[in-house]
């Protein structure tokens, strides 16, 4: 056996009473009795969840296709039409804007400006900037053009049509071209005094915001209507519009640039840069007028046409040598600075666009004729009657006379119609080859032909080929009558003779000066041999006898010191508006000094109603006032030899 003790059981004791009421057994630390035991309450009903796995599954597959439709999206906008969404955000955002190239200038032969520009702005706005959603105000155009209109002149309905145009999308419009510093500074003060309204009181709209300026030019004309009708004008589109600005306007406006620049509510931003290509300005360009010259010639015609109440004149200078134009002036005139103040039958330049028959000045040609082909000298005798039956009519002279005795410089001196005729009728053994040969120097002086001068509008006048000449016009055309030319024509066939024979072609243009200050001379003139030297010198002898001699028709030309060879004319003039006779045309034409001349004068007036009508009365003045002008301003000396004085009338 072992001698540890086997364990002790444990013999439960005798059951303790319960405490009635207690729920105790009785005695220190006794349990509770239990209740008697009644019906158990049924236990909650217990909700299993499911996995949650699927469903973050079907979360994370539904979140990926919507990240990949992002990725998808942004590869589109910002890769496959990357290109497209930057010119959309460009549009939007740049606006482009043409740079205007300044004009360039128009001088005389010294530089002296005729035409110039100066600074000026195009006010433009962008009506997507006065939209009821921009301005939070239903009638931004409205208020907008209530306060531009009396600052631009303009009607403010048309104002407000620019501003709501029907192209919603339209971001540019030009509200007045070419306005003044003055105006923008005004519209700039009123914008920015809205712009401080808007700020302080916050629901105030800048209905200005919107409009803008962009630096342009503007032609400007600083001695007004002198020469206008040689300049022309600009048109508001700021190209030439008419005479040299329209001829030259190529070369005067030069080559615009354009600009494209970042904008936000109407104002440049700065930092976001620009691009563009710069404006080339304009050449300027020289003509061969002397301001000087054209002031005088302007201020004498114009007095003149005042005084005989005419529809209007012409007076052209011209260098004899060179066949440059020192002068040509029309009156009336216009100034080409305020067109809306100006006569539309004044604009353009008459002296180079009105064909007008040009009566006795036109003899110079048939006696050049004459002399050219021997069929007289200036000594031949003419006996001239009273009247000359030659087809199927009666020819006068200007007044009636007894039979005069004349020779053939005195049929020039007189200005014999009569006599004119005899003369041209030696030209040929019939009257046909006489109209032959007279037609051919015609030709040869440059009428029926334009000028050369290039200018817009110019006439080349109506000269009907010999086989066309009606009967009257065989006798006619000898002493300019069913003839016309134009003002540039006569004093082109005046310094043809001056110039000992040789035509020169007129120029208006001496060069142009680019923008790189090179200066271009203009081509050389065309030059050709039209009568000989002999010939020229003989015409030259022949017209100082009417201005010198007490029976020539043109001593109001005279100027003390110096030699003045000149021819009058008086003719019928035909009306434009009625195509029949009605009215004269008075003229004078001529070159001094007569024996080494420098300058030809021609001087014309169409249809005057005052006083004299005589050609040798009205123009002959004139061209002593302008030709007195022009050899003092030249500096030409008087020769010093006294006239050749040719015989007039011989004794039968």
């Amino acid at each position: 056996m072992s001698d540890r003790e086997p364990p002790r059981r444990r013999v439960p004791g005798p059951a303790r009473p319960v405490r009635p009421g207690t729920g105790q057994r009785p005695g220190s630390g006794a349990r509770p009795a239990r209740r008697p035991a009644g019906p158990r309450p049924a236990p909650p009903k217990v909700i299993r969840l499911g996995s949650p796995r699927p469903r973050l599954r079907l979360i994370g597959f539904a979140l990926t296709l919507v990240m990949l439709a992002f990725v998808v999206r942004l590869f589109q906008v910002q890769a496959v039409d990357a290109s497209t969404y930057a010119a959309k955000a460009d549009q939007n955002r740049y606006v482009g804007q043409v740079l205007a190239a300044e004009r360039g200038e128009i001088t005389d032969r010294h530089g002296v400006a005729l035409a110039t520009s100066e600074d000026a702005y195009d006010i433009t706005a962008d009506p997507t900037l006065f939209a009821p959603d921009e301005l939070k105000i239903p009638d931004g155009p409205e208020q907008a053009a209530a306060l531009l209109a009396p600052i631009l002149g303009q009607d403010q309905d048309d104002l407000v049509r620019k501003l709501r145009p029907e192209n919603e999308a339209l971001r540019y419009v030009k509200l007045a071209g070419r306005q003044t510093p003055q105006v923008w500074k005004q519209i700039k003060d009123l914008k920015a005094t809205l712009a401080k309204q808007a700020g302080a009181e916050g629901a105030t709209a800048n209905v200005l915001a919107g409009v803008l300026a962009v630096p342009t030019s503007k032609r400007v004309y600083p001695n007004s209507e002198l020469a206008a009708g040689i300049l022309g004008w600009v048109n508001a589109e700021g190209r030439g519009g008419g005479g040299v600005e329209l001829q030259l306007d190529k070369r005067l406006a030069g080559e615009d640039g354009k600009i494209r620049y970042a904008q936000s509510g109407g104002r440049l931003v700065p930092t976001a840069g620009s691009s563009g290509t710069p404006a080339v300005p304009g050449s300027d360009v020289e003509l061969t007028i002397d301001r000087d010259i054209q002031w005088a010639a302007q201020n004498a015609i114009s007095k003149q046409v005042e005084e005989s109440r005419a529809d209007r004149g012409y007076v052209i200078v011209q260098d004899t040598r060179t066949g440059e134009v020192l002068a040509m002036a029309n009156a009336p005139g216009f100034d080409p600075n305020d067109l809306s103040e100006a006569d539309p039958e004044a604009l353009g330049n008459a002296a180079l666009q009105d064909a007008f028959e040009p009566g006795s000045t036109a003899k110079v040609l048939s006696m050049a004729a004459v002399l050219e082909e021997n069929a007289a000298t200036p000594g031949t005798h003419v006996v001239v009657p009273n009247r000359l039956h030659r087809g199927d009519r009666l020819f006068k002279d200007d007044i009636d006379h007894p039979t005069w005795y004349l020779t053939l410089n005195g049929v020039l001196a007189k200005s014999s119609n009569i006599g004119t005729i005899l003369a041209t009728g030696q030209l040929g053994r019939t009257q046909a080859q006489a109209n032959k040969v007279l037609y051919d120097y015609l030709r040869r002086f440059g009428l029926g032909s334009r000028t050369g001068l290039g200018f817009p509008g110019e006439t080349k006048g109506i000269l009907a080929a010999p086989g066309d000449w009606s009967t009257s016009q065989q006798y006619t055309i000898p002493f300019g009558q069913g003839v016309s030319i134009n003002a540039m024509q006569a004093a082109s066939v005046y310094s043809t003779i001056a110039n000992g024979g040789v035509r020169v072609e007129p120029t208006l243009v001496r060069g142009s000066k680019g923008p790189d200050g090179r200066f271009t001379p203009a081509p050389e003139p065309e030059k050709t041999r039209v009568v000989s030297e002999k010939t020229a010198k003989t015409l030259a002898r022949m017209l100082e006898s009417v201005v010198d001699d007490e029976e020539g028709t043109g001593t109001k030309a005279r100027i003390p010191g110096y030699r003045v060879a000149g021819k009058t004319g008086t003719a019928n003039r035909v009306d434009p508006a009625t195509g029949k006779y009605h009215g004269y045309t008075s003229s004078f034409a001529g070159f001094a000094p007569a024996d080494k001349p420098r300058i030809t004068v021609y001087c014309a007036i169409q249809n005057a109603t005052e006083g004299s009508y005589f050609g040798g009365q009205i123009c002959g003045p004139v061209y002593k006032q302008v030709m007195e002008f022009a050899l003092k301003t030249l500096q030409v000396p008087p020769t010093g030899a006294a006239p050749a004085a040719l015989p007039v009338t011989f004794k039968p």
